[in-house]
């Protein structure tokens, strides 16, 4: 797989959007890394961030800067009106929609999107040596197949408000010094529901070991980036 190397994914939507308009949401925003330096990019900028994953949104809420907001939503029913933002993020996050739901969810996306604003979907992709060894324990392949899926739909249904702009496919690197620091970042509380018991755990640090050396382990993640503009 021969993708170009991007460090920090920042850099990336800068250029693909370097005016991305006012009000932004994010749709399972996470830490909202991301948005934080965008946020400290753009001055004017105010953000919404949506997390269903509740001890994440106890985290957020804890340190609120004056122009950002979190909310307990999803995606599928997002808890505003129409035509309020500039643009909507979606980072690693459309796959865990549930997939029944991820039509709604991009439909959703699309009402609370002002013409003209854009959609930026960012997902892992289900290949390379980092996935094999992710897979053991968290095996995405379905619902990572079904979020490009459905963004294919809303494209294609008849009368979109939906056009496709700008589409990237790149790695980024991911370093862990040993099984202990990968098992610390990656097999967090999280993934309780995904049964890592002993065995598992075993499965996952024989797969790990041909890629550590004296210098730890150093993977490629592969990425696949998708901007749409709403009409």
């Amino acid at each position: 797989m021969d993708h170009p190397l991007i460090a920090d994914e920042f850099d990336l939507l800068t250029r693909l959007l370097p005016e991305p308009g006012t009000r932004v949401i994010e749709l399972g925003c996470g830490a909202a890394a991301l948005a934080r330096r965008l946020l400290a990019l753009h001055p004017g900028m105010r953000y919404l961030g949506l997390e269903v994953d509740r001890v994440q949104l106890a985290r957020n809420l804890q340190d609120v800067p004056g122009r950002m907001r979190f909310i307990d939503a999803g995606a599928q029913a997002i808890p505003e009106k129409a035509a309020q933002f500039d643009l909507a993020l979606m980072l690693k996050s459309l796959h865990h929609v549930p997939v029944p739901l991820m039509d709604q969810a991009l439909a959703e996306v699309a009402r609370v999107l002002r013409p003209g604003g854009h959609l930026y979907v960012s997902e892992p992709v289900y290949a390379g040596a980092f996935n094999e060894v992710i897979r053991i324990y968290n095996d995405e392949g379905v619902v990572r197949a079904a979020a490009q899926a459905a963004l294919d739909r809303a494209l294609a249904q008849p009368g979109s408000p939906w056009r496709q702009v700008a589409e990237e496919r790149f790695a980024t690197p991911a370093r862990f010094a040993d099984f202990a620091d990968f098992e610390r970042r990656m097999m967090h509380p999280s993934f309780a529901d995904h049964h890592i018991d002993e065995d598992v755990r075993a499965r996952t640090r024989a797969a790990f070991a041909p890629h550590c050396g004296a210098d730890g382990a150093s993977f490629e993640r592969p990425m696949h980036v998708r901007l749409l503009r709403r009409g």
